[in-house]
């Protein structure tokens, strides 16, 4: 026994010595993978987001399920403080999880800069051990086994053929079932269409030849009567050219026996092989579409009225064409000019006649003023705008309209970049008003809101656009050059903008910062008339090739619609104050009337839709209807022809 007892011991101890040995020689990192070294968490809430305990006293639960309250935290002063006086604070972290400050440990900050500069986390370790080769390359030419195949490779398995086996049984049994191929019919469709062909063969796009027309009663060899043609029908195709010849010609025979062969025989199957081998096909897909779901789901007429549709009043006393019409702000009273040379004054409901000035020429532009107390009206003639008193407001609104009609002395407006005069503001006592000499024609006035303020338009000028201060007696010319022939003005119904339209292009000033704003291009051969919608943010184009042009001005500089209404050049466009209507007339001698609805969603766009087309005027020397406007209040439109007559359309 005490032998073997020492000479166990002496094993140990040279065991230790080995162990020791080796250690010296090949030291290694001491690594463990004991759950012990780890310091288990405080908090036990898992994976809960802590943002959910931020209105909490607690920030989560122990081991125990007790909670663990907040620590108070350190505001930036205290911590200042306390790096100042603990040079190892800059060691310490903030443990968000546990609510606690950790403080790292020398070996804990060489690991992170070992980290930060891209190195491994141990010293100790080494990145480029050498290879270890794991095949033995003694007497062997390959690292692998190079031995062919054992024949036990090539003997059926055993248990793949108990698989088998319970597979065949569970088939005769029911519980495998196997899809039985289809059988294919031996009938076929002779006479039918082959295209059914193509859904047997996936993948291939077959595309069935064209079939011959089949023979008719005319092919017969005893045909009716009437398919038999005379003797001068087949002496008349006999003299046709080769082309337009019938390629086959009726002919009768007692029996089936008499028929000839057919000489075309040989020569039309060639053919027929020629168009089936050579001739390309291609599948095209039609969709049956119907013609009425394209067009546009519009709301029914009956749900737009009112608005005017048929001649209610004529207004008679003019001898010549009626250029120009103006209703009144308080829509009682309307004023016409005609090219016999006078300005009438009607009243609306009854239709009589008022007044009657003789001018001596054609009238070019009647315009009431907007203001209410103010009937003043402007009336454009040859090279003069004649300011008119119709006297028909109260005692005080004379006394009103006669001290912006008087004019103490000649008034010369005078422009630097011209020689002459510009206009001259004279006293007219035969018609109580005010004399404006211009000195090229006036073809267009347009008053301001406010009533003190006017444009005149002549078109003979690239800067032949005026504006016009009543109560002063001024007279300004526009400060930008038109680029084009000017046509009209209109004034911007809220804002201080001016709408001026060339013959080409529609331009958008600010009288205020003296500068453009926007530039509407209607792409039309040339403008005849422009409208602005009472909200300001619409405008409306006529052209002279009848092409109506609707712009809104928040959406883009292009049109937004172009209605091609008209045969003829369109003569004046109008919008209606209060109503969602406007209107056209053109030199055909008709009106159209449409619903233009403007929403107030931006994301809506405008609701057009057309109404009605009013005819009653007579065409006179090619012209039709020369103006239309409507009525201030009331679904109204009054429209001025070259037949001398005025209409007033109503619902």
């Amino acid at each position: 026994m005490v032998n073997i007892m020492d000479t166990n011991e002496e094993e140990c101890v040279k065991e230790e010595v080995t162990l020791d040995v080796e250690a010296e020689t090949n030291p290694r990192v001491e690594e463990s993978d004991s759950s012990e070294d780890e310091v288990a968490p405080l908090n036990t809430v898992g994976d809960v987001p802590l943002k959910w305990y931020k209105d909490e006293e607690h920030i989560g639960y122990d081991i125990t399920g007790k909670k663990i309250k907040k620590q108070a935290r350190k505001d930036m002063l205290d911590s200042f403080l306390a790096g100042v006086d603990n040079s190892k604070n800059w060691r310490k972290i903030y443990d968000e999880y546990n609510d606690e400050e950790v403080e790292l440990t020398k070996q804990e900050t060489r690991l992170i800069r070992r980290l930060l500069k891209g190195k491994t986390p141990h010293a100790e370790v080494d990145p480029y051990t050498p290879y270890v080769d794991w095949f033995l390359w003694e007497d062997a030419k390959h690292p692998l086994s190079n031995a062919p195949e054992p024949k036990r490779r090539f003997i059926p398995s055993k248990w793949e053929n108990k698989k088998v086996v319970e597979l065949v049984r569970a088939i005769r049994r029911g519980d495998i079932k196997i899809d039985k191929p289809k059988e294919e019919s031996c009938l076929y469709l002779l006479w039918g269409d082959d295209s059914r062909s193509a859904d047997k063969a996936p993948g291939i796009n077959y595309i069935p030849a064209p079939k011959p027309k089949l023979a008719g009663h005319e092919e017969s060899y005893n045909p009716s009567v009437e398919y038999i043609p005379t003797k001068e029908e087949v002496d008349s195709y006999n003299q046709m050219y080769e082309e337009d010849r019938p390629k086959f010609i009726p002919r009768r025979f007692e029996s089936l026996r008499n028929v000839p062969a057919y000489e075309n025989a040989m020569k039309e199957s060639f053919n027929r092989c020629l168009d089936l081998y050579l001739c390309p096909r291609s599948r095209k897909k039609r969709i049956n579409i119907d013609p009425e779901s394209l067009k546009p789901k519009l709301p029914s007429r009956k749900d737009l009225k009112p608005y005017p549709s048929k001649c209610y009043f004529e207004y008679k006393g003019h001898k010549n064409a009626v250029r120009s019409i103006s209703v009144h702000t308080s829509g009682q009273w309307l004023a016409s000019g005609s090219n016999d040379g006078t300005v009438r004054i009607w009243e609306i409901e009854t239709g009589r006649c008022i007044r009657i000035w003789e001018v001596g020429e054609g009238v070019q532009c009647v315009a009431w003023n907007p203001m209410t107390g103010l009937t003043i009206l402007a009336v454009a003639v040859g090279l003069d705008v004649l300011l008119l008193d119709t006297g028909l407001g109260d005692d005080e609104e004379q006394d009103k309209i006669k001290k912006l009609l008087h004019v103490e002395a000649t008034t010369v407006a005078n422009d630097s970049d011209h020689n002459g005069s510009l206009v001259d503001w004279l006293q007219h006592d035969k018609y109580k008003g005010i004399r404006m000499r211009f000195c090229k024609t006036i073809t267009s006035v347009e008053w301001h809101r406010k009533g003190d303020y006017f444009s005149t338009v002549m078109p003979g000028d690239s800067r032949g656009i005026l504006i016009h201060l009543l109560s002063k007696k001024l007279t300004q010319k526009f400060s930008f050059k038109q680029h084009g022939i000017p046509v009209a003005t209109k004034f911007h119904p809220s804002r201080s903008y001016v709408f001026i339209a060339t013959n080409k292009a529609v331009r958008v000033y600010d009288l205020l910062k003296q500068k453009l704003i926007r530039k509407l291009e209607p792409s039309v051969r040339e403008v005849s008339s422009i409208a602005v919608h009472p909200s300001g943010d619409h405008v409306i184009v006529g052209s002279r090739e009848g092409k109506l042009c609707w712009f809104d001005m928040d959406l883009s500089s292009q049109p937004y619609r172009k209605l091609e209404c008209h045969p003829k050049d369109i003569t004046n466009v109008a919008f209606h104050r209060s109503y969602p209507l406007f209107a056209s007339c053109s030199e055909d001698s008709t009106s159209y009337v449409f619903h233009g609805m403007v929403y107030s969603d931006l994301n809506q766009n405008p609701l057009i839709v057309p109404l009605q087309i009013l005819r009653g005027h007579a065409a006179t020397n090619g012209r039709g209807v020369l103006d239309c406007t409507f009525h201030p209040r009331q679904p109204w439109l009054f429209t001025a022809g070259s037949d001398s007559v005025v209409k007033l359309y109503c619902h």
